[in-house]
């Protein structure tokens, strides 16, 4: 019994929608990341990109549980002195609902230039609609 590597390039894509209307945000956060990674086939390659390209639709409906909506924060840094920004929960999901899945799943990938590229492997959209059906993507359900 040998050991099978797969390479870049050689795994075959794989296009995944995920709905994430009534979804509770960390755990669906975690579902994508386990799908990116490839950690959700029998070929996964810890060095190689195994993953699925990851299609997130309805990102403005995404729920989150206790008091996250009030409590919850979003800081980064401008890189000029004092330049610390945060980002209430609540303004975000108003103005960029999207940016809330695509910062929860980037911080459970890896923080590598592997993980980089899995990052760009995904796609979120606020709306029910997104322009990616030349690839025929799979619809997931939870």
């Amino acid at each position: 019994m040998s050991t099978t590597h797969i390479h870049n390039g050689s795994a075959p894509e794989r296009w995944l929608v995920i709905d994430a209307s009534d979804r509770v945000l960390g755990r669906m956060a975690s579902d994508i990341a386990m799908k990116l990674m490839g950690k959700d086939q029998p070929t996964f390659t810890p060095n190689s990109k195994t993953g699925a390209f990851v299609i997130v639709v309805n990102a403005d409906k995404v729920k989150i549980t206790g008091k996250k909506s009030e409590q919850k924060t979003y800081a980064h840094y401008t890189g000029y002195p004092s330049g610390r920004k945060e980002v209430d929960y609540l303004d975000l999901q108003g103005r960029r609902p999207e940016e809330i899945i695509r910062l929860a799943v980037r911080r459970m990938l890896p923080k590598t230039i592997l993980g980089r590229q899995m990052y760009a492997r995904l796609k979120v959209y606020a709306g029910p609609n997104h322009p990616h059906s030349a690839q025929q993507p799979v619809t997931v359900t939870a």
